[in-house]
């Protein structure tokens, strides 16, 4: 079994040498730097940490783990542009449309969703592809009920942000050849990734869940889902350590 440093690592690796579509010409450029900017891949590291848990090798699942980021990518890219959070910075660096300009922008989050299908095509199964069409829909569905103000807190959440999380699992499942019978265990568990996530990000923003409970509120709530995942992983008949370790990193994070 792999640490996250190291399925990070390998994680990167492929993104670095990923083939773009040629027909994208001087988009390609957009694109790339759209993911140079790069995070922490805490993502791909769940799906590669899970399809490993599940007993198959880590790069099974690199193609679905990259498709999942580029999303994750697409997401950031559009989210930036002035019809939306309207940010000029990214991570230290001009967010994509305003380095590019914002038709490039717009047009380096549509290259960024479209070749995250064509990795997930890449499968014999179908059901990645379908996995990944299904969770980029919620991620939508959730950023609707944010930018209309609809919906309530957990709803919200469990859309924009909980859905890519819980395919970060799911992914990792049809990657590996888990049967559909055999995933509720592993699905349980992704559904708690999501929440941890999001609440801790709220903690250190002082936003979302910090404004509706509180500080220690919030800091209860995390502490409540990281018990949750980690009673879903002793739930499993697998040696889910390093998704252990996943968990308890995301429910001290700092930064």
């Amino acid at each position: 079994m792999r640490s996250p440093e190291e399925l990070r690592a390998l994680a990167e690796e492929r993104l670095e040498r990923l083939e773009l579509w040629p027909h994208l010409h001087g988009q390609a450029e957009s694109v790339r730097y759209s993911l140079e900017v790069g995070g922490k891949r805490i993502r791909p590291v769940i799906c590669l940490a899970t399809a490993e848990a599940a007993g198959a090798d880590a790069e099974a699942a690199l193609p679905a783990a990259c498709a999942l980021e580029l999303i994750h990518t697409f997401s950031l890219v559009h989210d930036d542009l002035p019809a939306l959070d309207d940010d000029e910075e990214r991570r230290g660096h001009p967010s994509t449309w305003k380095q590019f300009g914002e038709a490039v922008g717009i047009l380096a989050g549509d290259a960024l969703h479209a070749e995250a299908f064509r990795l997930a095509a890449g499968y014999e199964t179908t059901a990645v592809a379908g996995e990944l069409a299904e969770a980029t829909l919620g991620m939508i569905g959730g950023q609707w009920l944010d930018i209309t103000g609809s919906g309530d807190e957990v709803t919200l959440h469990k859309l924009k942000t909980g859905c890519l999380f819980a395919a970060s699992v799911g992914l990792a499942l049809w990657a590996a050849g888990v049967p559909a019978e055999e995933q509720a265990p592993w699905r349980a568990f992704g559904d708690e990734l999501g929440l941890l996530f999001q609440i801790v990000d709220d903690i250190l923003d002082g936003d979302g869940y910090v404004l509706s409970h509180g500080v220690d509120g919030a800091r209860g709530l995390a502490d409540e889902a990281a018990e949750r995942a980690r009673a879903r992983l002793e739930a499993i008949d697998a040696d889910t350590s390093v998704l252990r370790e996943i968990v308890d990193g995301l429910a001290v994070r700092t930064a």
